[in-house]
């Protein structure tokens, strides 16, 4: 996003007519909340993606010449965009806006003075240079919920540091416990820390709404990519804080808990979770190892964590006897949590996933229908709407400017000058 303010100003005023068409269909539970979302990449996408998809009406703001960075984050493309873009920027639309102009500038003063939430995930500072900040937006418009994701935060020695999910990961220490134990630490196969901040400050921008409704005060909700990842440690920093012992890796393995990982079995790898001492003996049966269920070294759980080293060779051999499916039905039948290690094809083909919705097609203007992921909320009396794929850049820009009163030959003005793209 373009991130360098000129000093000229024009007042467009503050008027915002409803959105129309799919927006009014369909409404949910943020159905008549508007969000302005200048966030770009994937923390602040993901989380203006989740009120649209409960039914805000969220205008991304993206600049006139490429848009969203994502759009070009590939192969693989689906049509002109990157499908990293279309994995969390549905049911949105597009007004492209060149923020360096003041016009660009005042067109989105505007849609913050009728916005219930603004979004922003540039480095701290940024939206301040672009007269676009907390502070100069909420005395404009006091009821403003305004949702920063930064890489450290707002306050602290790194604030001014850019940030990025790889390096949360690394500096929150979940990398350190993340991978074999016998091996280097590893990322997460996805981009855990840029996703964790996107929850957070959805978690918070819906807190302050609420919040709202009694005192009619905004407020600012301040998330950063590394509290965000760091909050993941949960039971891993609590272990530390109980023993002082640096936690480790793991592997599939549960630090607390055994058996609790992935096993290797006659054709394929299965999850086991024992997960207390009555599914213990269950598996314990199941698997033919009764021989072992008497023994002091296994009865209960910490001791089966204190002896894991004699106590899961013995479980490895076992589960080598029979194929995956021949455990996962044997051990279901017993009660015992166990799942095959899919592949995301195999994982997307599920009839339990099919079942809920959460692989979906939806309509896209350019190429007719886009497959993407559907969402895991389920509300029984104000259900979620996937209304339409992500939007192509700029789609909505005569749309939107039209809400805001202007003409169509101020429109076409604002296209020539470079301050909007349509």
């Amino acid at each position: 996003m373009n991130d360098g303010p000129s000093d000229a100003s024009t007042d467009l005023g503050t008027g915002l007519t409803p959105a129309t068409g799919p927006w009014e269909q369909h409404p949910g539970a943020l159905s008549g909340i508007r969000v302005l979302d200048l966030t770009r990449v994937l923390s602040g996408p993901f989380a203006s993606m989740v009120m649209a998809d409960l039914g805000a009406d969220v205008i991304k703001i993206e600049n006139t010449t490429a848009g969203d960075d994502t759009r070009r984050w590939g192969p693989p493309f689906q049509g002109d965009d990157a499908a990293y873009f279309h994995a969390v920027n549905r049911n949105k639309r597009s007004l492209a806006v060149d923020l360096k102009s003041a016009t660009g500038r005042d067109i989105a003063l505007r849609l913050a003075n009728a916005a219930d939430v603004v979004l922003e995930n540039f480095r701290p500072g940024t939206a301040e240079r672009l007269g676009l900040g907390y502070a100069q937006l909420a005395e404009r418009n006091p009821r403003l919920v305004y949702g920063s994701v930064s890489g450290f935060g707002h306050t602290g020695p790194l604030r001014e540091r850019a940030g990025y999910d790889a390096i949360a990961q690394a500096m929150s220490g979940m990398m350190s416990v993340t991978g074999e134990s016998d091996g280097p630490p590893v990322r997460f196969g996805v981009a855990g820390a840029d996703i964790a901040a996107g929850m957070w400050v959805t978690v918070g921008v819906l807190a302050a709404l609420h919040s709202r409704t009694q005192t009619g005060c905004g407020q600012h909700v301040d998330v950063s990519l590394l509290d965000s990842q760091t909050s993941w440690l949960t039971y891993v920093a609590q272990n530390y804080f109980a023993t002082g012992q640096t936690p480790r890796r793991y592997g599939s393995a549960h630090p607390n808990i055994v058996p609790y990982q992935g096993f290797a079995t006659k054709d394929g790898e299965i999850m086991v979770a024992v997960g207390n001492d009555l599914l213990w003996q269950r598996f314990a049966r199941v698997a033919g190892l009764d021989h072992v269920l008497n023994d002091p070294a296994y009865v209960t759980n910490p001791q089966r964590v204190a002896h894991r080293d004699t106590l899961l060779p013995l479980v490895e051999d076992a589960l080598r006897m029979r194929t995956a499916a021949q455990w996962s039905e044997l051990l279901t039948d017993a009660g015992v949590p166990v799942g095959p290690i899919n592949t995301v094809p195999e994982a997307l083909a599920q009839p339990q996933l099919l079942a809920r919705d959460m692989v979906v097609d939806l309509p896209h203007t350019a190429e007719g229908s886009i497959r993407t992921l559907g969402s895991p909320i389920k509300l029984s009396s104000t259900p979620l709407a996937l209304r339409q794929g992500s939007p192509i850049l700029g789609e909505h820009t005569t749309q939107i400017l039209d809400g805001l009163g202007l003409s169509p030959s101020e429109i076409e003005a604002l296209a020539a000058t470079g301050a909007v793209r349509r």
